[in-house]
């Protein structure tokens, strides 16, 4: 796979993997062995950048990722993230916690179940409210000079903080919801390209939904796989989103490729400094998704689709309905 740099000189590989789904949110978790055997091919297929949580499980993620990619630790970025709560508010939303003691028992404990004397990209998962960003980043900075965190970003942030974040302590990465059905973060294209800020969109085929892969029979576990209450998985979504899919169709059948390479191909066309982290548990998705990094559109194609995606209609989606 084709590498890409984020930040000034953070190497990875075009795309990422998302590994949340293997143990959290998207039904029941995978079993153990299989989820270490689908990372380790992922590392022979050319993925080499990972993205985790400590709250993804909680715990069970880092826990997976630390032992499947043990073998090629010096191979690959590991990303993991603080500053949340294990606990969510009444409306299922997670707690900020970026104080200093939390980042510091934080840090250890990624270090231990990621099986690693250092994290390649610590993000502060959510903006906390309470605790200053330049406070973090000095915390952050500490690590850095400890050599326990080599690079660090965070996690759904506006300009504001991104700015007062990178001159405190350089950011290499800005980790935000952004798919071709969630746009209104490309309002930060230019403050990243000014900074050098790289840009890992999460949820790039908006929760798997612009695979083209889900119709009205598709079912999902309430409980435990959040595609259940996402609104461009239900019925009325589906309905609604039919044109944004026949776009996907017709574009990736002018190239050649899948809806799911075209909405990643889409993103990764914009700028040398994106790279979406898509996540599967499936091998053929795995080497799928890796495909988009070879398909090229032309900055005139990348026009037309944005065109045609403000104009279609489409569902709300999941973390809000935000086109551009």
């Amino acid at each position: 796979m084709k590498r890409r740099i984020l930040g000034r000189n953070l190497e990875v590989s075009a795309l990422g993997l998302g590994c949340m789904g293997f143990s959290h949110a998207y039904g029941a978790p995978s079993d153990r062995k299989e989820a270490v055997e689908m990372l380790a091919r992922s590392v022979e297929i050319g993925y080499t950048f990972f993205d985790t949580a400590e709250v993804y499980g909680p715990f069970e993620n880092e826990e997976l990722v630390g032992e499947a990619l043990k073998p090629f630790r010096d191979k690959v970025v590991i990303a993991t993230k603080f500053g949340v709560h294990l606990e969510h508010d009444t409306h299922g939303a997670p707690i900020p916690d970026a104080r200093p003691e939390v980042i510091r028992k934080a840090v250890e404990g990624s270090l231990m179940r990621l099986q690693t004397d250092r994290i390649d990209l610590y993000y502060q998962h959510r903006v906390d409210p309470k605790v200053p960003v330049e406070e973090v980043a000095g915390v952050i900075q500490d690590l850095m000079n400890e050599g326990k965190v080599l690079h660090w970003g965070i996690s759904e942030a506006n300009e504001e903080v991104i700015r007062r974040a990178h001159k405190a302590c350089p950011l290499t990465a800005v980790e935000n919801r952004y798919s071709m059905m969630a746009r209104d973060y490309e309002a930060l294209f230019p403050v990243l390209e000014e900074l050098g800020i790289g840009f890992v969109p999460f949820s790039p085929m908006a929760n798997g939904f612009l695979t083209g892969k889900y119709d009205m029979d598709s079912k999902f576990e309430p409980g435990t796989d959040y595609r259940s209450n996402m609104p461009q998985f239900s019925p009325e979504g589906i309905d609604r989103n039919r044109d944004l899919l026949k776009l996907l169709h017709d574009t990736a059948e002018s190239k050649d490729a899948t809806p799911a390479q075209i909405s990643l191909a889409w993103m990764l066309c914009k700028k040398p400094w994106i790279v979406p982290i898509p996540g599967t548990r499936k091998l053929e998705r795995l080497i799928e998704n890796a495909g988009a990094s070879e398909i090229i559109l032309t900055a005139d194609e990348v026009i037309s689709l944005d065109e045609a995606l403000n104009l279609v209609e489409m569902s709300d989606v999941f973390g809000g309905s935000t086109r551009r």
